[in-house]
């Protein structure tokens, strides 16, 4: 645990998630995602590094990406709403739907194991990457965004997998968009809010779920550091 560790592994520690943090910043302004898919890997290896036991580590990374969420994406929403990109009438009308989905995907991420949640994660973030690999501009379902019934599915699904992968869901959202013909910037800064909604119960679930575990780093709240 971090108690007794060499200071120099210390200070790789500090630097490398300064380092993610940075980059976790860098993509919620570019792509409207709440960075998770960065740091949930890098923070399981830190976890791994310095000896967390291996059926907490996937959930203290989930967990504590969440709390990164929820700064990252306020501030990629605020910016991109001074530019007039965010559709604040669809996010409002997708809130609710959201946050019970990542309600509902923290409670099955605090009774399901570590390697079950890699490999939620893993095989998520593979079809995401085939996605943006060999996606085309042309792939679409409709010009305009199906039902509000068809939504409310696809937003409760949306915060229900990101709150299982520690993710903001803006790649999510930013796909389901596109897909029906929404404007890329508009896509991008309305799915920069999502990372709120599903971050805020994200982390109180984890907290909730990781409350009282053994061999948890210090300062650790529940699955939260």
């Amino acid at each position: 645990m971090l108690v007794g560790t060499p200071i120099s592994e210390l200070l790789l520690f500090a630097a490398s998630l300064a380092a993610a943090g940075l980059f976790a910043g860098f993509l919620a302004g570019l792509l409207g995602i709440g960075g998770g898919i960065v740091i949930v890997p890098l923070l399981y290896q830190m976890f791994t590094l310095f000896a967390v036991p291996e059926n907490a580590r996937m959930h203290l990374a989930i967990g504590t990406s969440l709390g990164v969420i929820i700064v990252t994406s306020l501030r990629s929403m605020r910016a991109h709403e001074k530019k007039g990109a965010l559709d604040r009438n669809l996010l409002k009308r997708w809130a609710v739907w959201v946050v019970l989905g990542a309600l509902a995907g923290t409670g099955l991420a605090a009774q399901v194991s570590g390697r079950d949640l890699r490999f939620v994660f893993a095989t998520v973030a593979l079809l995401l990457a085939a996605n943006m690999l060999f996606g085309k501009e042309s792939w679409r379902l409709g010009d305009v965004l199906p039902s509000r019934r068809v939504q409310y599915i696809v937003a409760s699904l949306i915060g229900g997998l990101s709150a299982l992968m520690g993710i903001g869901g803006g790649t999510f959202g930013v796909t389901f968009m596109t897909i029906y013909g929404k404007d890329m910037r508009e896509a991008v800064a309305t799915s920069a809010g999502l990372g709120m909604l599903i971050g805020v119960p994200g982390i109180m679930g984890f907290v909730w779920a990781g409350w009282g575990a053994s061999g948890l780093p210090p300062l650790s709240i529940g699955y939260v550091i």
